[in-house]
């Protein structure tokens, strides 16, 4: 019963997609399992580049079937549009090709207004959201009154129970936020319409994949965000609000753990992160600025989704050991190696300071986290372009000996190498 977990290890924005996509090779079907379009991946395939916020990674890839799993938290409008956009780049969107889980959550106008107000009145201790709605969508499905993708089977019925909830809503709203009420007979009338529109997609997604593992067909569950953005395992409370980890696809998908045999970890050659939090290897820099790019290219470190500038540092090692343990990592693909290629030396924190305490190990407690020091180590860089390179054995030997310590270092193997932003630029080491 073949199923691959593919998830990143650091804050997100790792190169998830173009992983997904180069592991899609041996797939039949690629599930996203958790999160909503708070996450964004970007792929380059053959000169056409894909923004993708909440259709999984196979949708680029003709013949492989896409599953929008239960986990996820799914706003209709905004799936319809990129839907439509996707279209009209040439990619084929068919309820044969797309599924969506009936169990999936989904977000409406009220989640959106009431994340506002909330980061409002939080002040300056705002989380930073995209502001999406996902959070809120997630706070109703765990309170038992969400909405479920299953109700846009009969769209005259879900009409209604959009209704109650933005009505719900509207109380908090103007009681609690003394914000403007939302009009819920326009908000249900609309939801009708994309029910309409969305009902031939659903599908009884456990059952889906139920059937597809007992034929034998190779499943690649895709996650959003990553690790460090995990609601019980990443940064708290500066994370999102489902659960990006391994354990998620398990949740996320109706899957159980037997039928799964890689769990493959995305991560880049540095670190970046989006919204506020602590960042020990955060380079407020000139070498920051350089791992970030000007955003003049769709690769430089910029959301996918929010166009929001990534904070930039060095690597991790004591966050991706992390992950490594929380995920069960298998293996790692290791993205943006041709970033590096700009510095005469490379740090890499090894460790943490703590109070004057070195700690080897991630301190789930924020407050320890936030100061934290790096200890760093530092190896040479190489002086070349190695976007060209097609074959392991053809980087620099600096570049070769990065990867080979990381893997020392964390203790699995790295059989992914990206070297640029193309689908070719990815060295395979198996």
């Amino acid at each position: 019963m073949p199923v691959t977990i593919l998830l990143g290890t650091q804050w997100g924005d790792e190169g998830k997609g173009k992983a997904t996509d180069w592991l899609a090779d041996s797939a039949d079907i690629i599930a996203r399992y958790n999160g909503g379009d708070n996450a964004g991946h970007t792929l380059n395939v053959e000169g056409v580049t894909y923004k993708l916020h909440f259709l999984p990674s196979g949708v680029v890839r003709p013949g492989l079937v896409s599953l929008m799993g239960g986990g996820m938290a799914i706003h209709p409008q905004r799936l319809l549009a990129e839907m439509q956009t996707v279209s009209d780049q040439g990619l084929e969107i068919s309820p044969e090709r797309l599924k969506l889980a009936t169990n999936a959550h989904l977000i409406t106008p009220a989640h959106q207004a009431l994340e506002a107000a909330q980061e409002t009145v939080r002040g300056a201790g705002k989380i930073g959201t995209t502001g999406r709605g996902i959070g809120p969508a997630y706070t109703s499905k765990i309170a038992r009154d969400g909405i479920r993708a299953a109700s846009m089977g009969n769209p005259e019925a879900f009409a209604d129970e959009v209704h109650r909830a933005v009505e719900v809503a509207n109380t908090i709203l103007t009681g609690a936020y003394g914000a403007q009420p939302l009009d819920a007979d326009a908000i249900a009338a609309e939801y009708a319409d994309y029910a309409r529109q969305l009902q031939p997609f659903l599908v009884e997604g456990w059952a889906f994949l139920r059937d597809a593992l007992a034929q034998g067909k190779q499943v690649l569950a895709e996650g959003g965000q990553a690790t460090l953005l995990d609601i019980d395992h990443g940064t708290y409370p500066f994370v999102t609000s489902s659960n990006p980890t391994a354990g998620g696809a398990l949740t996320g998908l109706g899957i159980g753990p037997g039928a799964v045999e890689r769990v493959v970890g995305v991560a880049k050659a540095f670190t970046s992160r989006v919204g506020a939090g602590p960042f020990p290897t955060e380079l407020d820099n000139e070498f920051g600025a350089m791992l970030r790019g000007d955003g003049s290219q769709p690769w430089d470190e910029y959301g996918t989704t929010t166009r929001r500038p990534r904070r930039c540092g060095w690597l991790d090692l004591v966050l991706m050991r992390y992950a490594v343990a929380v995920n069960g990592l298998t293996e790692l693909a290791l993205s943006k190696l041709d970033v590096l290629s700009q510095f005469e030396q490379i740090e890499v924190a090894v460790a943490y300071e703590i109070d004057g305490q070195r700690l080897d190990d991630f301190p789930v407690d924020q407050s320890a986290f936030a100061r934290a020091l790096p200890i760093y180590e530092t190896l040479p860089g190489w002086d070349a372009d190695i976007m060209g390179v097609t074959h392991w054995e053809d980087l620099p030997a600096a570049a070769r000996g990065y990867v080979e310590w990381i893997e020392t270092q964390v203790g699995i193997p790295v059989t992914l190498v990206g070297v640029g932003p193309g689908r070719e630029q990815t060295l395979l080491r198996v």
